[in-house]
């Protein structure tokens, strides 16, 4: 069984607080011509707010380039926002990082695992970075290992994985230490119709057990399937933020997201 435990219960129902966030990437001169400008920076995260509550999925719905990574990989704390902060579990990514780090789990496709490692051996080792003892970490790999089956690939190096399987052994090592939030950017990108069912069920048993999950995506099915609350991200800017119900208006969400997009771009889509 999978811990039920919540240990950031003591912060209340917010687990997850975004306030101003903003972030800027200078810009090469091929990135200039990729995105037509002449601007020496492109501003990816502007001022972008938001909560994530306890035991809620919270998506970032929006376009390729639209900030969706540029945030979680902040929230995350792998990039330092040029100003405002953002509070996960009570610690601030800013002025606590490590306290973050403990708090969540973070997956990402573009994760790479070591080619000559097995799962078993990079289980083991993210498990020893979080001060996993040697007796939970080994029941944590049985667990979690059979619930994917993994179990039969444990001592299989990471270059002779599918696709589907690495994308399970990435997800596994992220949550080694049973994090109290969990996000996932683009958590179905690039995987076969089974595997990404898999995925997505067990996002689902996580916010059963009272994990805040926050997700990135482009794909609207799975945001209706999934989320409690959605976030439509457009120029690194929050357009549209609310339950389902309280952005749609009764409308679908694909054709809600193309009225703001029109909206806000001035183009015919």
């Amino acid at each position: 069984m999978l811990s039920t435990e919540t240990p950031f219960s003591d912060f209340g129902e917010e687990v997850v607080r975004a306030e101003n966030l903003r972030k800027t990437f200078t810009l090469s001169r091929k990135q200039q011509r990729l995105e037509r400008t002449d601007l020496p920076r492109k501003v990816a995260v502007d001022g972008l707010s938001f909560t994530a509550q306890r035991g809620e999925i919270y998506g970032l719905l929006g376009p390729n380039g639209a900030g969706k990574t540029t945030t979680l990989r902040m929230l995350s704390t792998l990039i330092r926002p040029d100003s405002g902060d953002a509070f996960v579990c009570g610690h601030s990514v800013v002025r606590e990082p490590q306290k973050v780090r403990d708090a969540i789990g973070f997956m990402t496709s573009d994760l790479k695992l070591e080619n000559f490692f097995t799962p078993s051996y990079l289980f083991d080792f993210f498990g020893a970075m979080h001060g996993l003892e040697k007796s939970a970490l080994a029941a944590r790999k049985r667990e979690l290992f059979g619930r994917f089956g993994i179990d039969r690939f444990a001592e299989v190096k990471v270059r002779d994985l599918s696709t589907g399987m690495l994308q399970k052994v990435s997800l596994v090592v992220s949550i080694v230490h049973d994090p109290a939030v969990v996000i996932f950017d683009e958590p179905t990108n690039g995987l076969d119709v089974l595997t990404a069912k898999v995925v997505t069920d067990f996002l689902a048993e996580l916010k059963a057990m009272g994990k805040s999950i926050l997700l990135s995506t482009h794909i609207f099915s799975l945001v209706e399937k999934l989320c409690d609350r959605v976030g439509i991200i457009i120029d690194g800017k929050m357009a549209a933020d609310g339950t389902l119900a309280e952005v749609c208006a009764g409308d679908s969400l694909e054709d809600t997201f193309f009225a703001i997009y029109r909206g806000i771009k001035g183009v015919t889509v």
